[in-house]
């Protein structure tokens, strides 16, 4: 498996800035030739690293209602239920579960009726409780810029580097820190279909 170079640092952070920017454009901020680029971004596709090109939708020329933030205390038997049912309503657009078992989410609710809203949509469990706050400004920014891409080991989530190996197994690709784990993977994955 190849390292990330440069170049393909540059050409991750030009889509994701403009999924849809021609190759042609990339090309010359990159100094390649379209086709160059094209070949690259295959590449990097091939290898699991672009899954899908996507759109940014502006969520509030979309829907109606006031930015909430809820923060969700929950015994520890219900966080679960609570998780499933805020990632299943419409007005959520986050989800968020802390390590002390709290479910954070944000959401555009309706003003006027946020606490019928929220009791018709949180699971009925003794000792929930819940903090609302109104949201001024929410922005989202995902940045490539100065971020280090590292491939996970699909068997024991160590990072993948240029010595790890890389294998298309049902036409999905995995990627593995050594040789071992890719055997492990492989021989766990050909039992699981032996049994099916």
């Amino acid at each position: 498996m190849r390292d990330l170079d440069e170049t393909d640092m540059e050409i991750l952070r030009l889509l994701g800035e403009n999924a849809r920017r021609p190759f042609s454009e990339i090309a010359d901020e990159v100094g390649l030739s379209g086709p160059a680029v094209s070949d690259r971004v295959d590449r990097l596709e091939a290898a699991g690293i672009i899954n899908r090109f996507t759109i940014d939708v502006d969520q509030s020329q979309l829907r109606a209602g006031v930015p909430v933030f809820v923060r969700v205390t929950a015994p520890p038997g219900a966080v679960e239920d609570c998780r499933t049912a805020a990632a299943e309503a419409d007005a959520v657009e986050h989800v968020f579960v802390t390590a002390d078992g709290g479910v954070w989410f944000y959401a555009r609710a309706q003003v006027r009726r946020v606490r019928e809203w929220l009791e018709g949509l949180l699971p009925d469990a003794d000792g929930l409780a819940y903090d609302v706050t109104l949201v001024d400004d929410a922005e989202w920014t995902p940045s490539l810029e100065g971020t280090e891409f590292a491939l996970t080991c699909a068997e024991c989530g160590n990072t993948v580097d240029s010595e790890g190996e890389s294998s298309r197994i049902d036409g999905d690709v995995y990627h593995f820190c050594c040789s071992s784990c890719q055997g492990r993977f492989e021989e766990r994955y050909d039992r699981f279909e032996a049994e099916a």
